[in-house]
């Protein structure tokens, strides 16, 4: 195994390779127990054929391992870690804790999670348990010791997989356990029951807590819940799995202190419950899990959720730790993948800074919940075009090998996403129940891609000053501390950009006093007194030929820095500003859209704001928008990554570069990408690929 430090000592994987030379591994989750024995010899010489190097197993072994609170089963296991070492795979064995046995609910139902409304949820699915329950924490840690204990020294072994998923269906619990855990949690944020009815404001509707134990989670209610109590509890509910994280990791720290531990987040694909940015100092490195959706955007998604990973591990190397072949199981209609979308979708994690490439799962369940999600080695066996396109896979990842261990070179633009903001905006008791954080924010990011510029997704705790132009839309709570950062980066000289609803609360929710857009008021150079929330359906014109929905802003400008970009030409706010953009002395400028544009009025705004902080797209002009662009580098070179966005052919432009994937251009002639085509491109680093 090939691994380094970061800077607290502790190992992690920069590539997973299971030992021997460098490479991007490549994988899947492996459930040998959901099949007879004859076939895991099949398995793994399909392995070998594909090209697969790591496997996860065990992720959903616990009644298998341990079939009752006295008896132990790890034979089988013993038996496919083996098969798999003596075969050249590497292990990233789970500590099987996701899903606890119908034998742990039967004698504890107390470990099962309640819901807001006070029903109890049944075994029968999978993460049927309460993060803040002792009772299952006893158990599943006595198994984690187990598992440590057992397989430290097993040659397979390359990495640890904390439980699975954490959070994925039982990020909330309004339990006892969880109440009396929330609690805990509140007097370690406040000290005092005086700073607590402080910052929730409990003068409001006769909530004042006299006592800690007068305290209950955000349960089913007769009106809104107290904001400040949401809010809070949304981020103890983090906090608590990210604990019971952290409990898993220090047993596995202490059995086994060189074998580097994950756990798989879902960055976008899964609930938004978990502050991901904060869990990612828990582990050695990386993980996620992610999945497509039909739609318009589906890529864009793709794109931004690596993006943001690659933001989450600070520009390491991670993990790409499942996603699928094909279709799956769990949408309202399934759509399989087209021809080449499988490497296209594989190749552009890559592209974001993934060191391993793995899916759901190895071979195609049988029977289970999850038989109709696709897999490396579908029902149809290997004679099928999905195991076709995996080999191929494997072959393209193995020629990419000199890519492993780079980082992502850095973009001129950035774009902010933040955790807290998303979870206030979508809360109950706002000015309007239609604002979607996670839309807005990607429909930014879909205009970048729109014109061919190169954009890193950030959170707040980023280093803006690296970035010429900074976007952060609905960014709703701003403590003083990020209003006074993004008021140095744009004293710097840096370029500012936002929308309606930012800058408005704190971090205990309270709104900023003295007009809209509190804490940016005086960055924006603008002040509005008054929301003007848009029905559904309802759209205003601006005179530039644009139109907005959603959303409008009452805007006075209050420095003569700012300049009017456009005006409403319709609507209550007609003659009024709708853009504006407050340029500063020193050179920087902060922009604000007060609505909601569509995706051409969008990236038609951003073209301008990103011209007046000279930032544009590197590819030539008639590819931009149909190609997106990242680079990753090792300091002596750099690897450009081609992804032909569309279904058809993309002429890119003469190239002078090495291929190390991709078509091969003839010397002098256009490098054409065929439909959801990839090509990696290496030059020395600060080189341009394009002739």
């Amino acid at each position: 195994m090939t691994s380094s430090s970061d800077s607290s000592g502790r190992p992690w994987l920069r590539p997973l390779t299971g030992g021997g030379p460098a490479h991007l591994a490549y994988g899947a989750d492996y459930n040998p127990e959901q099949w007879p024995r004859e076939v895991w010899k099949e398995d793994v010489r399909l392995m070998r054929e594909a090209g697969v190097t790591v496997v996860s197993v065990a992720i959903f072994s616990w009644a298998r391992l341990q079939p009752a609170e006295d008896r132990w089963d790890f034979a089988w296991l013993d038996e496919v870690l083996d098969l798999l070492h003596d075969n050249g795979i590497a292990v990233d064995l789970a500590t099987a804790t996701a899903s606890p046995p119908p034998w742990l609910t039967t004698l504890h139902p107390e470990i099962l999670p309640v819901t807001r409304t006070g029903e109890t949820l049944s075994q029968g699915a999978r993460q049927h348990w309460r993060p803040t329950s002792p009772v299952f924490r006893r158990h599943a840690l006595r198994l984690v010791e187990a598992m440590a204990t057992r397989y430290a020294d097993h040659p397979a072994l390359v990495a640890w997989h904390i439980s699975n998923e954490l959070g994925c269906h039982n990020i909330y619990d309004y339990s006892d356990d969880a109440a009396r855990a929330f609690r805990d949690w509140l007097r370690a944020r406040y000290g005092t029951l005086d700073e607590l009815n402080r910052a929730w404001a409990t003068s409001f509707w006769s909530q004042y807590y006299g006592e800690w134990e007068q305290i209950q989670p955000p349960r089913l209610a007769a009106s809104h819940a107290n904001p400040t109590q949401q809010l809070d509890f949304k981020r103890f509910s983090s906090d608590a799995l990210r604990d019971y994280l952290r409990a898993e990791r220090e047993i596995l720290r202490r059995i086994t202190p060189e074998i580097p531990a994950t756990t798989n987040f879902m960055v976008m694909s899964g609930t938004k419950g978990m502050n991901y940015p904060e869990w990612a100092q828990e582990i050695d490195f990386v993980s996620n899990d992610h999945y497509t959706r039909p739609g318009p955007q589906r890529l864009d998604e793709l794109s931004f959720s690596a993006g943001l990973t690659h933001s989450i591990a600070q520009g390491r190397p991670w993990f790409l730790m499942e996603h699928s072949t094909s279709a799956v199981n769990w949408q309202p209609v399934n759509v399989a993948k087209g021809e080449g979308e499988l490497a296209r979708d594989s190749l552009l994690h890559v592209a974001h800074g993934a060191d391993a490439v793995c899916f759901f799962q190895w071979r195609q369940s049988a029977a289970g919940a999850e038989k109709y999600h696709s897999a490396m080695v579908p029902h149809a066996g290997a004679d099928s075009a999905v195991f076709r396109a995996v080999s191929a896979l494997g072959r393209t990842l193995e020629a990419l090998a000199p890519v492993a261990g780079s980082v992502r070179e850095p973009a001129r633009a950035a774009l902010v996403f933040d955790w807290e903001s998303w979870w206030a905006v979508e809360r109950d008791s706002q000015p309007s129940s239609l604002l979607d954080y996670r839309q807005e924010v990607l429909d930014w990011y879909s205009a970048f891609l729109a014109l061919g510029v190169r954009v890193d997704v950030v959170t707040t705790t980023a280093d803006l000053g690296v970035y010429d132009f900074v976007a952060a839309p609905l960014l709703h709570v701003v403590p003083q501390t990020l209003a006074g950062r993004l008021g140095a980066y744009v004293r710097g000289g840096g370029h500012f950009a936002t929308t309606y609803y930012s800058g408005i609360v704190d971090e205990n929710d309270h709104v900023h006093l003295g007009g809209y857009p509190g804490a940016l008021r005086d960055l924006l150079g603008i002040r509005i007194e008054e929301f003007g929330p848009l029905c559904d359906g309802e759209e205003v014109t601006l005179d530039n030929g644009l139109s907005g929905t959603l959303w409008t802003d009452r805007i006075d400008l209050t420095d003569p820095g700012t300049e009017v970009l456009a005006r409403y030409t319709s609507g209550d706010q007609a003659g009024r500003p709708a853009l504006t953009r407050c340029a500063r002395p020193d050179g920087g400028s902060a922009a604000y859209v007060s609505t909601r544009l569509d995706g051409h009025g969008l990236t038609e705004v951003l073209r301008s704001l990103l011209s007046a902080a000279g930032v544009a797209g590197e590819l030539p002009a008639g590819a931009r928008g149909l190609v997106e662009t990242t680079v990753r580098t090792d300091g002596s070179s750099a690897y450009w990554f081609l992804v032909n966005r569309t279904d058809g052919d993309v002429a890119c432009g003469a190239v002078a570069a090495e291929v190390l994937t991709g078509p091969s251009p003839v010397a002098g002639e256009s490098l054409v990408l065929p439909p959801r085509g990839v090509a990696v491109l290496r030059v020395p680093a600060g080189a341009t690929p394009f002739a």
